[in-house]
Parts: C-alpha cells; structure tokens; sequence
C-alpha cells in the first residue's frame, strides 16, 4: 500500500495499487493443469469407486432386496414382503437357537480372550531376551485359527482318540469325545477362539510400551506395590487399547464360521451345541436354497453388530481413560 502525495493542511490519503491480473493465456494452462490433475486423481481412484459399487454397495442393495423375497436360486424372486423376518423371531427354533448358541460364545470367548491376551502381554512386557521372536511365535494362532486345518486339527486334539484324552488318561481319567457331546462342543471353539489371542495380545503390548515409567516410579516411591499399579495406573491407561480389543473382538466373533462349520461337520451338531449363526444363515442358504431367508438373515446380523458397537461406544464414556479427561 502506497501513499499519495498530499497538500498543505490535508491528510495523506492511502491509495490501493491495482490487483495483479493474470494474463488470459495464464489462466488457461492453470485451468487445463487442474482438469488434468483431476482426471489422474479421478483415474488413480476408478479401482476403488468400481470396487464399492461393484463388490460391496451393489450386493448390498441387491441382498436388502432378496430379504424382502422368496428366493431359491433355480426360480425367479417372489416379492413376500416381511414374511421372511416374521418367521424368522416367530416360527424358526433353529434360527433362535443360532442366536442363542452364538450370543454364548460371544459372551464367554472374547473376555477370556482378551484377558488372557493382556496377562501374555504383561509378562512380555517386563524385558524378555528375544522378545521380537516370542512375539511372533504368539501372534501365529491369529493367522491360522481361522483356517481350515487347524480347524480340522482342533477336531482331532479333541476327538475320542485325540492329545486331550490320551493326556487325561495318564491320570487315569477315561476322557470322551469333546466335539461329539453336546455339553462340552461349544467349549472345545471357545478354547480356540481364546487361543488366537496373538492379534489383541500385540495391541496390548504396544500400549503398555506407551505408558510413562515415571508414573510407576512414583507409585514405588509411595509405596505401591504391583497389584496397586496395575489397577490404578496400568488397567485406567490401557482402557482405550482394551476398548479397540473388545469391540474388533465381538465384530469377529459373531462373524465366525470355519471352526463351526468343520468340527461339527457343517450341521452344528450335535444338537445344535455349535450351530453359529453364520452357519446356519449358509445352511439356509446354499443348502436349503432360501436365499431369500439367508439374506434377511444377513440384515439381522449386520444390525445386531451395529447396535452392540454402538452400545459399547455409548457406555465407554464410563470407563475409558484417555488421558485428557478432567
């Protein structure tokens, strides 16, 4: 800003310099640099936006409407309306009883789990020699529990013949077939649901790794002892990384399917002890052919996930610590 010259017994009145115009030709190469940097951006994310409406968002809408329907697979769709979900919480035992079977293993699996992932962590936490290495060895059931082998493995650690009776038979216990009975089936997938502890047990040890030393060599210095720490330092700053666990942890396990499938031979026997509800949503629909049924099914499942994630977000206002709460 620039000052014009002013005469005897006036004020100097400031004067604006004229705003720089780009030259036409300027302002086409800037035009035609932005439109081409648009196209690359917009070619760069063609695979993504081809994926979500291709593979996710299209099945989606498509699955909403077969719930809608009778559908077989062989015939065309008939439009039923909200007979399907009727039927469903009124008429299908079965379906109850997936609900109910897999609610259990939800209920019992994922705190027994992550509490035995956080005790891991504790004690990896204190300095082993070779941690890296333990730390690998640990996260492994996580990468292959979920597979088919060790699925079909886990069927024979616990078959009439398998490791776990001749074990109980060095104390002279007569063991029994521990997938076959229907009072201990649904035990023997929880065991291994709390043995792919490796994912959540790494989240834990990356957070404790997070806490200062300082807090706890005050603790010592006013005398705390171990117990006291952990319940008043370690457990209140590890609440964020437990709440991350525990809500990626009910997500999956309402979502299994292969351990059941395998070790009770793809019906949920016996007597139903291992029918998931995921199972059962496959029977319906690629055995029985109602897929109209299995993805009505499908809608339940997702708004039941969605309302216990939002619940879990709803009461950790209660109990999560993040360090910057007054």
């Amino acid at each position: 800003m620039t000052l014009s010259p002013a005469t005897a017994g006036t004020t100097e009145v400031p004067v604006t310099p004229p705003e720089k115009v780009d030259p036409p030709d300027h302002r086409r190469i800037k035009s035609s640099r932005s439109r081409s940097q648009a196209r690359a951006a917009y070619l760069f994310l063609a695979p993504w936006f081809i994926g979500l409406f291709a593979i996710t968002l299209g099945p989606m809408i498509a699955s909403l409407y077969l719930s809608f329907t009778d559908y077989s697979l062989l015939t065309e769709a008939k439009w039923v309306g909200w007979d399907n979900y009727v039927k469903m919480f009124t008429q299908d035992e079965r379906f109850m009883t997936s609900l109910q079977v897999t609610t259990t293993y939800v209920v019992v699996s994922v705190p027994l789990q992550l509490a035995f992932a956080l005790g891991l962590a504790l004690v990896l936490d204190r300095g082993l020699r070779g941690l890296p290495f333990y730390r690998s060895v640990f996260y492994l059931p996580s990468l292959l529990g979920g597979s088919v082998a060790i699925s079909i493995l886990w069927r024979k650690i616990f078959g009439t013949d398998g490791i776990v009776n001749s074990f109980l038979g060095l104390f002279g216990y007569e063991g029994q077939g521990w997938v076959t009975s229907p009072d201990t089936a649904l035990w023997t997938l929880i065991i291994l649901h709390v043995w792919t502890f490796g994912a959540p047990m790494v989240i834990f040890l990356a957070g404790l790794r997070q806490i200062p030393q300082n807090l706890y060599e005050a603790a010592s210095v006013d005398g705390a002892g171990r117990w006291r720490k952990f319940r008043s330092i370690t457990l209140p700053l590890l609440t964020p990384i437990i709440f991350f666990n525990l809500v990626l942890e009910v997500i999956k396990s309402f979502q299994s399917f292969t351990q059941s499938f395998i070790v009770s031979g793809g019906n949920g026997g016996p007597v139903d002890s291992t029918l998931f509800y995921t199972l059962y949503l496959y029977i319906k629909g690629f055995k029985n052919y109602e897929m109209g049924y299995a993805a009505g099914m499908a809608w339940v499942l997702l708004l039941i996930i969605a309302v216990l994630t939002g619940v879990n977000f709803l009461m950790s206002r209660f109990w999560v610590f993040y360090g910057d709460d007054k």
